[in-house]
């Protein structure tokens, strides 16, 4: 029982610990789901319980190459399940920051191993006698943490800055990165087995030179290895947000033919009201003066352009008008009560974009049904419990099907439509909505 749970601390713990390190440093911005905390700790509790129960197989097994791949893939599968069941995000957005973490934490380690075997080699901890074991965990833990600093201010940081934007992965790009860590993991493993044999009383001690030599230069091979893979893994999040680039742009371009669709409309309507006015104003003037009737008329055809909105904030007035002009023209019922003023932290650009997209849609949709009377909006502004509450409501013929919590766009062309709905959890996310 002692030796089973020295293997435990020593091992399995210690590397589930630095695994988690990484983990939540890599994955800090992702959505969490409901009962974080409380997931948290339950998962990770019985993840401690596995690994107690791997604890008993390690000195059969971890002397093997294969075992000992066995139970780091094992641990590695369940911790980024684990993880899974702590955050509301696709399974392959978990799998990209579990495979980072893991990638980091060998990183780190083999960074580790090839300095003790410099200082082995010069005979650096002969010395230290009874007290070794203390002296190279407090040098150990040492060199993780500033390792672990230094790899997550200079790469990791970048890379979950770039995450938060969201968007698919490319598959490929995706698989190549995991295939790679796989790869390097398992040529780790075995040299780790293949060098402990040689090893002169204490690991990474080798009393014959080119021994040393050898398993330096493994070290080496595989810290450059984790580095390509982190380096894959740094392609494909700059390869998602290109493509996030380039469907923001078609999005823009559709919502500026959709602008300039709702602009000439509402031109049109202007020019259709101005002539009507002036007509009516020349036929009074004919008919000797306007009474009481004609100034009623009057007052309905110009009662079109007292739309204008005040929410208590310029930049949602502007939009407020312009879209209840528009539907207005379009026969469409446009409900509204906002208080602008709480939206003050948002910047200019972030409020258009949002209620942009949220009123654009709105229109496409009640504009497909047929009953006049169903074709409303409903938009309410408020605040609720220190937050702003923004709650839309309009009626849509057909079927939702709902992808990645999403509904799917309606288009036909999927690749490059279906973007407002993301920009607006991408807006929403970043204040932390």
């Amino acid at each position: 029982m002692k030796e089973v749970l020295n293997v435990f601390l020593i091992i399995i713990f210690e590397f589930i610990i630095e695994l988690y390190v990484f983990i939540f440093l890599s994955s800090a911005r992702l959505e969490k789901r409901k009962n974080f905390v409380l997931r948290e700790v339950l998962s990770f509790l019985a993840l401690l319980i596995v690994g107690f129960g791997v604890s008993w197989l390690y000195p059969y097994i971890g002397d093997v190459a294969v075992g000992r791949i066995a139970i780091y893939l094992l641990l590695f599968a369940l911790a980024t399940l684990q993880a899974w069941l702590c955050f509301k995000e696709e399974y392959r957005t978990v799998l990209f920051c579990c495979g980072m973490a893991y990638a980091a934490q060998n990183f780190t380690y083999k960074l580790f191993v090839l300095f003790w075997g410099f200082g082995e080699q010069a005979r650096l901890f002969e010395n230290w006698n009874d007290n070794f074991f203390l002296f190279y965990h407090i040098i150990y833990y040492a060199f993780f943490i500033a390792a672990a600093a230094g790899v997550y201010f200079s790469f990791i940081r970048p890379v979950t800055k770039k995450l938060a934007g969201g968007g698919e992965y490319n598959n490929i790009m995706l698989t190549s990165s995991v295939a790679a860590l796989a790869v390097t993991i398992i040529l780790c493993s075995v040299e780790d087995v293949f060098f402990a044999k040689f090893a002169d009383g204490r690991e990474n001690s080798f009393a014959s030179f080119d021994i040393f030599v050898l398993r330096q230069s493994g070290n080496v091979l595989s810290l450059l290895c984790l580095a390509a893979v982190l380096f894959l893994i740094s392609l494909a999040v700059t390869e998602r947000n290109l493509k996030n680039e380039v469907e923001y742009l078609q999005h823009t371009i559709r919502q500026g033919e959709w602008q300039y669709k709702m602009n000439k409309d509402i031109v049109d309507m202007i020019n259709v009201k101005c002539h009507d006015i002036k007509y009516k104003i020349n036929s009074y003037l004919a008919g000797g003066g306007l009474g009481e009737q004609a100034i009623k008329e009057l007052n309905e055809s110009v009662a079109i352009y007292d739309t204008a909105a005040d929410a208590g904030n310029p930049i949602l007035n502007v939009m407020l008008s312009e879209k209840r002009l528009y539907c207005e023209q379009n026969g469409i019922t446009f409900s509204c009560m906002a208080d602008g003023a709480g939206l003050k932290f948002m910047s200019d650009g972030d409020m258009y974009s949002l209620f942009g997209n949220i009123l654009d849609n709105a229109l496409e949709a009640v504009e497909g049904v047929w009953d006049k009377q169903k074709k409303v909006i409903d938009l309410v502004v408020k605040r609720a419990g220190g937050m702003i509450l923004i709650q839309e409501e309009n009626y849509f013929n057909g079927e939702r099907k709902f992808v990645g919590g999403l509904p799917e766009t309606t288009k036909g062309d999927k690749n490059y439509h279906g973007f407002g709905m993301k920009s607006i959890g991408m807006i929403v996310r970043k204040y932390d909505g």
